[in-house]
């Protein structure tokens, strides 16, 4: 080997030429295996110096935030349905038949019974998009011979969002407002009997069986009604998504424009007792909304599952009480004591000059007391939830 050690030399760093490769020769006392060489069977290892430079760090893209217009397409309260119970197995022609015993007799089993379709309010689906629309249960499997009925068919259970209501044309079947509430909706069929079920003393051989009978068939209707403790009601880009995003977690999408929120969101408000109450952000509405103008009777029927209703009137507009006039005629055209139930005034924007005017006004025009808040702002946000608990509060002392 030609490897050659420099150790009287005065310098610092000597390149040499090793058999392996160039490598790096220190004469100050350290030793070549802290610096990424390491000596080996045959002497000094080949330390690279024409490296590739590392690539460049490639952040890895994550997904576009979808905007409110492409998320209406995933949100789905309405549809129709047909669902379809699994069909029971046939029954078998069999004979039983071994050594030293030829005729045994009739030995068909039965087959199982189809599978039930059912519906089930979960609190981990809030559309019906995902919903197919024809479901079909599982079938029962044929029986066999030698006495062996067949698998009855596992019942399908379908997940649908809280505040589902089931319809047949026009009647309510169920209504599914409770978390894991079950409603069978469609049954499946009988499975068949074998040839062995009817061996009789006048007949000792039957040669036939009876086919396994279909399930239930049904077209219904699916409508969902989000539920929620208190609903915010008021014109469009009059401040309601903001106002759910400074007291929950929610995260309606907000912009300077009208028509921002188009499907109802629903955030959680939580106390200092840890009491929770869900509160629901519910489109904007228009004048004619009770004869489905700008798809009032989409966002109407949200509101009327909500105990309490909360007015948010935008304080920046000259008259604000003729929102607040509206709004109330809306919902009584909509349906009859919407108005009845209990409900609150909040005046929004208010950090703008010209609310401070319009709040006084809209104080004249009304008895209730009106809470004036900022929700881009973060004003008397605290007033506002102890508003919130109370009207929950006084809810409940009614029912």
């Amino acid at each position: 080997m030609n490897s050659i050690l420099f150790r009287s030399i005065p310098i610092k760093t000597i390149m040499c030429k090793c058999v392996s490769g160039d490598v790096a020769v220190y004469s100050d006392g350290r030793s070549p295996i802290h610096d990424k060489m390491f000596l080996g069977r045959f002497g000094c290892r080949r330390l690279s110096l024409s490296a590739s430079k590392p690539k460049k760090h490639v952040p890895v893209r994550g997904k576009k935030l979808r905007s409110e217009k492409q998320l209406r397409y995933a949100f789905v309260d309405y549809k129709k349905v047909k669902v379809v119970g699994g069909d029971g197995g046939d029954g078998c022609v069999s004979f039983y038949s071994e050594p030293r015993k030829e005729f045994g007799g009739p030995s068909g089993g039965a087959g199982g019974g189809g599978g039930h379709v059912i519906f089930e309010a979960s609190t981990m689906i809030n559309s019906l998009e995902r919903l197919p629309s024809v479901i079909r249960g599982n079938h029962g499997e044929r029986g066999r011979s030698k006495n062996m009925d067949g698998r009855s068919g596992e019942h399908k259970i379908i997940n649908v969002p809280i505040g589902t209501l089931v319809k047949d044309d026009t009647t309510i079947l169920v209504d599914l407002s409770v978390d894991a509430e079950k409603y069978l909706v469609a049954k499946g069929g009988a499975g068949g009997k074998g040839n062995a079920f009817f061996l009789t003393n006048e007949n000792r051989a039957p040669s036939f069986a009876i086919g396994g009978a279909p399930g239930q068939e049904f077209n219904l209707i699916l409508e969902l009604k989000k539920i929620a403790d208190i609903g915010l009601v008021g014109y469009p880009n009059a401040g309601k998504s903001t106002l759910l995003r400074s007291i929950s977690r929610a995260t309606p999408a907000v912009a300077a424009y009208p028509f921002t929120t188009l499907n109802p969101h629903i955030g959680v408000v939580e106390s200092e007792d840890y009491t929770q109450i869900s509160v629901a952000d519910i489109p904007g509405l228009i004048r004619g909304a009770h004869l489905n103008r700008g798809l009032g009777h989409s966002f109407l029927k949200h509101i009327e599952r909500c105990s309490s209703h909360l007015y948010v009137i935008d304080l920046s507009e000259p008259q604000p009480w003729r929102q607040l006039e509206d709004l109330k005629y809306e919902l009584e055209k909509y349906k009859d004591g919407m108005v009845d139930k209990p409900h609150a005034i909040i005046g929004n924007k208010i950090d703008l000059p010209e609310s401070k005017i319009n709040l006084e006004e809209l104080r004249t025009q009304t008895d209730l007391p009106i809470v004036a808040i900022s929700a881009r702002y973060q004003q008397n946000i605290i007033e506002l939830k102890s508003l919130l608990f109370s009207l929950h509060h006084h809810h409940k002392k009614k029912v």
